[in-house]
């Protein structure tokens, strides 16, 4: 009886076993990609117990995010909508930690401008934090460079634009630079500075699920720079601002059609100026 009894439980057990087994095999497959980002110590936590390997922990941490980012983004080119939006919060924190314990790691402030500005528009917690690197990297001509860029095209605060390209013009001695500090942005200009700096960001990139992230924005502002020229055309031409994108396709103005690489579709908006369905972002599950 007590055999039978301990044989009933047993195949109870293997029963519930399989009963389980499959849906979290499933589940650990397709988890949200949020979980695989982790928990990381607050870095009053990490600073006493990096000891003297802070840098080699600071580089750890960058890793771990670029890692996790490559993955975001493989899901979301592949056409994977069931991905889980990366986790901009939690990719902050580990880099923000990064620079507090190595104030001197180059690819933290380089992976950070390539996502808190497009991805979690960010503009001044980004730029805090590359005024914090040019108090130690003073050599590095880039981080006035995204500074200035930030100001300009996303927070239009052309003075401070012009204080962080004079910096990058003494620093990197270029006359592209140079020229930037001494110009005031008008809102046209925006386009073609975006083009400039996404092209100098896609060359420059080492990550390679940054340089694919750049490398797509820069033929999407291509494509809206296409449209703009196009609309200044119809312009000189019949009087008027074309109403749609159609109409300047139709009228022979632009051709080929112009495509958005986020799967969107171009339009005016009520100012007149270009914008996209997509937002310049693929399409994500929601939360």
């Amino acid at each position: 009886m007590r055999q039978r009894s301990g044989l009933m439980i047993l195949l109870a057990g293997l029963l519930g076993y399989a009963l389980l087994i499959g849906p979290f095999t499933s589940y650990m497959a397709h988890k949200p990609m949020v979980e695989k980002l982790g928990y990381v110590p607050s870095v009053k936590v990490l600073k006493p117990l990096s000891a003297d390997q802070k840098e080699v922990v600071a580089a750890s941490l960058v890793f771990k995010v670029m890692m996790y980012y490559g993955d975001v983004v493989g899901r979301m080119m592949a056409g994977d909508q069931t991905a889980a939006p990366a986790d901009l919060k939690g990719m902050s924190r580990l880099l923000h930690n990064t620079v507090q314990l190595d104030p001197y790691n180059m690819d933290a402030y380089y992976f950070a401008q390539s996502f808190l500005t497009w991805d979690a528009k960010q503009y001044q917690v980004a730029n805090e934090m590359l005024e914090y690197g040019m108090k130690y990297r003073t050599w590095d001509w880039n981080l006035p460079f995204f500074a200035g860029f930030n100001s300009a095209f996303f927070m239009h605060d052309y003075q401070k634009a012009a204080q962080f390209f004079q910096k990058t013009g003494e620093l990197s001695g270029a006359q592209l630079h140079i020229q930037l500090a001494g110009r005031y942005l008008q809102q046209s200009g925006q386009t073609e500075l975006a083009i400039r700096y996404l092209t100098g960001m896609v060359r420059s990139a080492k990550n390679s699920a940054v340089q694919k992230t750049y490398q797509i924005r820069l033929e999407a502002f291509q494509q809206v720079q296409r449209i703009e020229v196009a609309a200044q055309r119809y312009l000189k031409e019949k009087g008027t601002h074309p109403a749609t994108v159609e109409q300047l396709v139709q009228g022979g103005y632009l051709s080929p059609a112009p495509v958005d690489p986020y799967g969107g579709h171009f339009y005016f908006d009520e100012s007149g100026k270009v914008a996209t369905t997509s937002k310049f972002a693929f399409a994500t599950k929601t939360k």
